[in-house]
């Protein structure tokens, strides 16, 4: 397989991406080309640095950078010889299989929808994150990509979260509810409402509204709603587990007595902040665009790094969109487009 990697993007670039995709490299054999795309001077000093030399790896040039807070639009238009677009550009002309940078959010996502285009059967794509909980890990989609959706587009993201945890998180026959305000039929906006009616009549294992105080109570295993909500809800579960092992940390070290305990559970600490890192996800998935598409965190380690590109690898080898296009045309074939066409949203 073959996978495209933005050597610039992020906010420890391009030390970071490089040892990451270095340590992807020699732990996956099974990656048959790399592309390294970036500044080539610098890429291949932090290549040199660490003594690395494979011939899977190949530096693709490019002579612009996509910094973090360009806009998104603008920036992909007036910077077409980018980093991130370049490795875009690698998966639209095929010679690549997925996608992997933790460059510009935006940016990344307005690229890969306008270059790639959406699968058949998809009408807007959406970015799936996996979020752990104490009993289940549970994909939240949409985190991102599409502000204003129709509610069939959250009947989408039920079907393609719904693969992806069944396929990638091995869930037998995952449960799929819309992020409401209360877990009663009647609660929730328009958006929420006729998409709960849509998806009830998708076949998939839908279980009603999930509200906030459930999100980590093994109720679902994909759980849908627009993208602003949900990128609000994933950065505030990530600032609270921060706040609180902050908090942990200051409490421990107020007494001798304290420190002690500590001491003695660190082992369960260290296996607390294994779980709840998201360095260990490697990324959020753009489901639903002609590519596989992996967007790491701005601040991605070198681990991140390395399990974006795990988890990409991991989408191309099941042949993940292959599986949401047969999925969707089933999913047209039982409900049909006009029963769609009459949402009324």
């Amino acid at each position: 397989m073959r996978i495209a990697v933005d050597g610039m993007g992020g906010d420890y670039a391009p030390h970071n991406i490089v040892v990451g995709t270095v340590s992807a490299l020699r732990e996956n054999p099974r990656i048959s080309r790399l592309y390294l795309v970036g500044d080539p001077a610098r890429l291949q000093a932090e290549l040199d640095r660490l003594q690395f030399r494979d011939s899977r790896l190949e530096i693709v040039p490019a002579s612009e950078v996509i910094a973090m807070d360009d806009p998104p639009v603008q920036s992909v238009r007036r910077k077409p010889d980018s980093s991130m677009c370049r490795a875009i550009d690698l998966v639209k002309k095929r010679d690549a299989d997925a996608v992997v940078s933790a460059g510009n959010t935006g940016a990344l996502l307005t690229a890969a929808h306008l270059k790639l285009r959406t699968l058949d059967g998809v009408d807007r794509p959406g970015l799936a994150a996996v979020l752990p909980a104490p009993h289940n890990e549970f994909v939240l989609m949409d985190c991102g990509a599409n502000l204003e959706p129709h509610p069939t587009n959250l009947v989408q993201y039920g079907i393609m979260g719904s693969l992806y945890a069944r396929q990638i998180l091995h869930y037998p026959n995952p449960r799929v509810a819309v992020l409401s305000i209360g877990s009663e039929d009647m609660k929730g906006n328009e958006l929420t409402l006729e998409a709960h009616r849509l998806l009830k009549a998708t076949g998939l294992n839908f279980v009603g509204n999930i509200d906030g105080h459930d999100l980590f109570d093994n109720v679902a295993d994909v759980i849908v709603t627009d993208a602003f909500v949900g990128n609000a809800v994933l950065k505030a579960c990530e600032s609270t587990a921060r706040v609180v092992a902050r908090w942990l940390k200051q409490e421990l070290k107020r007494n001798p007595v304290r420190m002690l305990g500590g001491l003695l559970a660190r082992g369960a600490f260290r296996d607390l902040r294994r779980k709840v890192d998201p360095d260990e996800h490697g990324g959020a998935v753009l489901l639903g665009v002609n590519g596989v598409c992996i967007k790491a965190h701005g601040a991605s380690s070198p681990l991140a790094v390395k399990n974006a590109i795990r988890l990409a690898t991991e989408f191309v080898e099941g042949q993940f969109n292959e599986h949401i296009v047969e999925e969707m045309r089933r999913f047209h074939e039982k409900i049909g487009h006009n029963q769609l066409a009459q949402s009324p949203l």
